[in-house]
């Protein structure tokens, strides 16, 4: 699932092919975009922001998100694709590389002078360079502005702190003992969760398979998520699972452990 790490790396990987070359074919299969060529423009660099992912040509910004389904591959040129073609939303052709954005959930051009109409609202990001102890301060006192929000709801969401999605959520409640449903009025530290979350998505950034249990093997490395009536793998009772979110349309899939988590 792609969360903050993912398009970390992502962007990583991105930006070590196409920065400084010149787009060669520029071809968006978005009926709002369809008309735009970068065709002529040099990449200037791709960044993450969050779960955005911005790539900058002169003065527009490529802006993706890669939602649940969303992917971008890098290919040399006359090799196969992973995905079908029909999948494709972007694809962006350097004497090198070919770039292919499948699937994207957000796919848009944006003048760069206006890029904060599309990642403006975020809170600080976990994974940007300019991640510190103000900015650490500034995501607890967004997580703390409204007390009677879930935690787990708190922290998905971007406005008070950019890049963790549902798996990291879940398993920051259980490593910290806090059942997602948890109000944060009622979280005895905000500034641990906060810490505790740069640490763990700061370590997967480097790794390409996530895991919060520090075990590395297939099946061992996450806690609770995606494990309901699974034994919890400190004290053995069954994960629970169920549904919360800010609306009734806006529901996630949380599991906890009712012994480990308070």
């Amino acid at each position: 699932m792609p969360e903050g790490d993912t398009v970390f790396r992502t962007a990583r990987s991105l930006n070590a092919a196409l920065a400084g070359d010149i787009i060669t074919l520029s071809d968006i299969r978005v009926p709002a975009f369809a008309t735009v060529d970068l065709t002529g423009r040099t990449v200037d660099d791709v960044v993450a922001r969050g779960k955005h992912l911005l790539l900058h040509a002169g003065d527009l910004t490529v802006h993706s998100h890669l939602k649940m389904e969303g992917a971008w591959h890098l290919y040399r040129h006359g090799t196969s694709w992973q995905r079908p073609a029909f999948q494709a939303r972007i694809i962006l052709e350097t004497a090198d590389w070919v770039a292919v954005g499948f699937e994207l959930g957000v796919l848009e051009v944006v003048p760069t002078v206006e890029e904060h109409t599309v990642v403006g609202h975020l809170g600080p990001d976990l994974l940007g360079p300019d991640w510190n102890a103000d900015a650490a301060d500034t995501a607890v006192a967004n997580l703390m502005a409204r007390p009677d929000v879930p935690v787990a709801v708190a922290l998905a969401d971007q406005r008070n702190l950019a890049g963790l999605g549902n798996v990291f959520v879940n398993e920051l409640c259980f490593l910290r003992g806090i059942r997602p449903q948890r109000p944060m009025s009622e979280v005895p530290d905000a500034a641990g969760i906060v810490a505790l979350a740069h640490r763990l998505i700061t370590v997967n950034a480097e790794r390409s398979a996530r895991t919060t249990t520090g075990v590395d093997r297939n099946g061992q490395r996450l806690w609770v998520y995606g494990r309901g009536g699974k034994p919890c793998r400190r004290c053995g009772t069954r994960i629970q699972h169920g549904q919360l979110g800010r609306t009734e349309l806006e529901q996630r899939e949380t599991w906890w452990c009712p012994r480990c988590q308070t």
